[in-house]
């Protein structure tokens, strides 16, 4: 699979969102380890996750223990894998979403994100969405902390500003690898912070890349172009949302959801597929 660089790494262009398997509505624990395999499987070698993927107040960090397990049980090589996490959003187990920016608490839950990962440093740690009442620099101040600390070897940012981007890369000392943002066909105001990390070089990763787990299926039928792509070169609309996106920037990488084998043996197909200039302007239209 066509690769592209995070930091000093460098992983598949296309990722695995591992949010699906550990919310409501998730699958059972064989079927989410059999995706993690088919995703391995098919070449990818970055896997997104968070310590507030989960479903219920007592499971915190229920995917990456999902993920550390996947990743134990596999039979192949998984050292070229990265694994990014996040912390600083929190679920209380009623479906809300709450925020805890306090420095103390980031490097508290980094810490607790590595132990379930089974790893001794983090290979990409990102803030997981800045908290209102903390002062940003505090947050991504935590970040620098883990950094010199060794508990992590990278960090990112997540649901960021491109002020927040400078902000967050002046307190890292150039050190900021990546951006999470939202992005798909049906969400583009990230591409102002998009267009910036590419003249950056910092990665950029589209969450929801296809619109989410509720919209994901129905690319086609919501945005007609990618249909009529797609249709005219016999794919699904899903691979030519994620070829659109990869086209955009050569630091985009989309991190496609998946809860089954055949959606991420789907989306990795994208990063085969390279669109025509005319192909490229009715998609962006």
């Amino acid at each position: 699979m066509q690769q592209r660089p995070i930091g000093s790494r460098t992983v598949s262009a296309i990722g695995l969102g591992g949010m699906p398997m550990s919310i409501e509505g998730r699958p059972d624990r064989v079927r989410s380890i059999a995706t993690i395999h088919a995703a391995l499987d098919a070449g990818v070698t970055l896997i997104d996750t968070a310590d507030a993927y989960h479903e219920h107040a007592d499971e915190v960090g229920h995917n990456e223990t999902l993920i550390a397990e996947a990743l134990g049980s596999y039979g192949g090589d998984t050292s070229g894998v990265l694994v990014a996490t996040k912390g600083g959003h929190l679920r209380p187990g009623d479906g809300s979403w709450t925020l805890n920016g306090r420095p103390e608490y980031i490097k508290e839950a980094a810490q607790a994100s590595a132990r379930r990962l089974g790893v001794e440093a983090i290979g990409l740690y990102q803030f997981h969405r800045p908290d209102p009442s903390v002062p940003y620099a505090e947050s991504v101040g935590a970040l620098r902390e883990l950094l010199d600390e060794g508990v992590i070897e990278m960090a990112g940012i997540s649901n960021a500003s491109t002020a927040q981007i400078d902000e967050a890369n002046r307190i890292l000392d150039g050190r900021l690898v990546s951006v999470q943002n939202q992005f798909s066909p049906a969400f583009r105001s990230s591409l102002e912070e998009l267009e910036h990390c590419a003249r950056l070089g910092i990665a950029f990763l589209p969450w929801s890349p296809l619109g989410g787990i509720t919209r994901a299926a129905d690319v086609g039928a919501q945005h007609d172009a990618f249909q009529t792509v797609a249709d005219a070169r016999g794919v699904s609309p899903q691979q030519i949302a994620l070829a659109w996106e990869l086209a955009l920037a050569p630091i985009v990488i989309p991190i496609p959801g998946a809860s089954r084998a055949k959606s991420i043996q789907d989306s990795v197909l994208a990063a085969g597929i390279e669109l025509s200039d005319d192909e490229l302007a009715s998609l962006s239209g």
